[in-house]
């Protein structure tokens, strides 16, 4: 049996690449058929930028409290900032791939007690690690969903 910890890791892991099959295939079908809300470039320039200014950042105030209380967040929903410019989606979906592994290797450094922290979200209330982690997982599958059902 996976413990908490591996399934959470495995499951963030994953993310790219069901993400580079589900951008690429909405893509094809976005170039040929209008479509209403962002097109796929967007969501993964998102995604990639969630994962910076969001969940990093969270993992960067439970590591600055230490063994003190726990930091509070409020509900942030970034947008895509300045957008993907010319980026193509190959090179937005590597920024993703990129950023989410830097986050990964933050993840596994963490000790027990790095991993334990809390910090509580206006919205979601106490999160320690695996709780925010999990927030991160619902949040890219929720953005899978719409890809997949652009791109069949």
């Amino acid at each position: 049996m996976i413990d908490e910890r591996s399934q959470v890791l495995a499951d963030l892991a994953a993310i790219p690449e069901r993400l580079a099959a589900a951008a690429e295939a909405a893509d094809l079908v976005e170039r040929e058929i209008p479509i209403e809300g962002w097109p796929a470039r967007l969501i993964v320039a998102h995604l990639a930028l969630v994962e910076r200014v969001v969940w990093r950042r969270r993992l960067d105030d439970l590591e600055a409290a230490g063994d003190g209380p726990g930091p509070r967040w409020s509900y942030t929903e970034p947008g895509v900032g300045e957008g993907p410019g010319d980026a193509t989606l190959a090179e937005l979906l590597d920024r993703f791939a990129t950023a989410r592994s830097e986050t990964l290797a933050r993840i596994r450094a963490l000790d027990a007690a790095g991993w334990a922290r809390q910090g509580v979200h206006e919205r979601f209330g106490p999160l320690d690690v695996a709780g925010l982690l999990r927030e991160a997982l619902k949040h890219d599958e929720e953005h899978l969903e719409e890809l997949r059902t652009r791109g069949g």
